[in-house]
């Protein structure tokens, strides 16, 4: 019953009842309210002419001994308005957000959840006849299997129904029905990439995150033949993504059943060959056998299974018990546990891009300093680049190609202005004229661009993308650096390696290289893309190849640490 009619059920009963309290005789005892309903009289079924029971004109007193006619009594029929009635329930449990939800889910999400019940009328999605739906068991089943995603189960806390009775059930069902429906609209968001808000860890991490809202989500997991595929499918179906799923798992599985957790004590720095009372303990810790009679030798296998921690943690492997190590081995981190949280935040990485990528899109992976441009999902062209150093990094985002530049001035930077050349310039006003640079001087201001040519900074071709951090793809006169395996030498924007072939690709037939080269030398030239690219500089430290195979790309940036500290302290 809508709550709109459960309210005239309740005005039109009261005037029933007044109606008849007036009509009848001051001693007719009027029937009390039933516990949580209310009993109201009804006229008879059949018409009654008004005169019948009330003449026009005063009847004379009538004599002694002389009857008087009584209008008929009026029958009493109960009309019950429950209170555990669903609708009603759920209108009035809705308002006290307190009792059904979640901390991260925000005050819009809530009002969007409050709309989406009112315009249904305040009925229940996900119970029927007081149990849950065989609809909202498949979004509770999904809710559950939340790690393999890589997220966490507690965030979405699963109501209960069974053993609710009496008087409380009605409110009760209303409460669970409400934080079902948070639960699953806060996973739909967070499978998205809601979880955590990428530029407070850094002003460069600027995606474009398709976050859903609210309405939408109950919407589409109601009308949706399999709620449960349809709540899972907010996750990346990238193929990467998928892959770095199954990893997830494979890493899980081969953890063992009781890692000793146990906590090594400070003490002097031990080699190999030194006795120790804690040898046991760091046996004990990394699973080593017990030697006999609790030898405290510091041997062979404890030194090596020191190495590998220390080498798993980024620390000098020399299988030294020092300081260093010591505090690392308090963190109580074990690798299985440290490469856990490497592919959680790398798929947390995944839910930052847009779930369509377009059919012909270009990659830019920062971490494998590489370029890919791919159509319908398979590599047509791929070619090394150089990104930014650590204190200038490549930003992460994802834009629009839109044209090529070929004999491009470069406009110096206002941040390399400031720090290299008006430095410079205040010694010698002609450091950057005697280099080959332009000033152009406006007022007060100043700017300084270098010309075409073959020292160009920029080569001999740039690939626009507009967009805030005033980064691009380009090519670059310095060709050697592309030879070395890390390549972070940049002051943010991407140099591409072979770029007239990657010019050739994004432009199409039209451009082929030959005809690209013939503009060499010339004035700068803009040539606009047939078709927009979508464009995507991103950060991946852990890909899978096609046979399985993980591999690893340095953290130049600490991304991976700012990700896994981040998703840490949501609880």
């Amino acid at each position: 019953m809508r709550a709109s009619t459960a309210a005239c059920i309740v005005a039109v009963g009261i005037g029933l009842l007044t109606a008849a309290i007036t009509g009848r005789a001051a001693a007719e005892p009027i029937v009390p309210a039933q516990s949580e309903s209310l009993v109201l009289p009804t006229p008879p079924a059949a018409a009654v002419d008004v005169r019948d029971i009330a003449p026009t004109e005063p009847e004379p007193p009538a004599s002694a001994g002389t009857g008087t006619l009584a209008p008929p009594d009026l029958p009493d029929i109960a009309v019950s308005i429950t209170a555990d009635e669903p609708s009603v329930a759920l209108a009035g449990r809705i308002l006290d957000a307190r009792d059904w939800t979640l901390p991260r889910l925000g005050e819009e999400q809530r009002g969007a959840i409050r709309a989406f019940y009112e315009a249904r009328g305040f009925n229940p999605l996900w119970i029927a006849d007081g149990a849950f739906t065989p609809a909202a068991r498949k979004i509770m089943a999904v809710l559950t299997d939340a790690a393999a995603e890589g997220l966490d189960p507690a965030d979405y806390p699963l109501p209960q129904i069974d053993g609710l009775e009496g008087s409380s059930r009605g409110r009760a069902l209303a409460d669970a029905d409400l934080k079902l429906s948070a639960a699953a609209v806060l996973y739909a968001r967070d499978a998205r990439g809601g979880r955590l808000e990428p530029t407070k860890l850094s002003k460069l991490l600027t995606p474009t995150r398709e976050l859903p809202e609210a309405g939408d989500v109950l919407e589409r997991l109601g009308e949706a033949p399999d709620p449960g595929a349809a709540l899972a499918a907010y996750n990346p179906q990238h193929a990467q993504y998928a892959a770095l799923k199954r990893k997830l798992a494979e890493v899980r599985s081969e953890r063992p059943a009781q890692t000793p957790m146990v906590r090594v004590p400070k003490g002097p720095t031990l080699r190999l060959g030194m006795q120790d009372e804690r040898v046991p303990l760091i046996r004990a810790r990394f699973g080593l056998d017990v030697t006999p009679d609790g030898d405290h030798t510091y041997d062979e296998k404890v030194a090596a299974a020191i190495a590998d921690f220390q080498r798993a943690h980024g620390l000098a492997a020399d299988g030294v018990l020092g300081a260093q190590t010591l505090a690392a081995l308090g963190g109580g981190e074990t690798t299985n546990g440290r490469l856990e949280a490497e592919i959680i935040a790398n798929m947390e990485r995944w839910r930052w891009l847009p779930a369509n990528l377009g059919d012909r899109h270009i990659s830019v992976n920062i971490p494998a300093y590489m370029v890919r441009v791919l159509d319908r999902g398979e590599v047509i062209h791929e070619a090394r680049v150089i990104v930014g150093k650590p204190e200038t990094p490549t930003p992460v985002f994802s834009d629009v190609m839109r044209h090529v530049v070929v004999n491009p001035y470069w406009n110096v930077p206002p941040s390399i202005l400031r720090k290299e050349f008006l430095p410079h310039m205040a010694q010698d006003p002609d450091y950057a004229a005697r280099r080959g640079y332009e000033v152009i001087r406006r007022g007060n201001s100043i700017s300084i661009r270098q010309p075409p040519g073959e020292r160009n900074a920029l080569g001999h071709i740039k690939f626009m993308f507009p967009n805030q951090h005033a980064v691009y793809l380009h090519d670059t006169p310095s060709r050697s650096l592309f030879k070395r395996s890390e390549r972070a030498f940049s002051h943010g924007c991407v140099r591409v390696d072979d770029p007239f072939t990657f010019a050739e690709i994004v432009l199409g037939d039209a451009w082929p290289q030959s005809r690209m080269k013939k503009l060499i030398g010339k004035g700068e030239r803009l040539v606009r893309l047939p078709e927009l690219i979508p464009i995507h500089l991103t950060y991946f430290t852990l890909m899978v190849t096609d046979e399985g195979k993980l591999v690893r790309y340095p953290d130049i940036y600490s991304h991976d640490q700012r990700v896994a500290a981040a998703l840490r302290d949501l609880h």
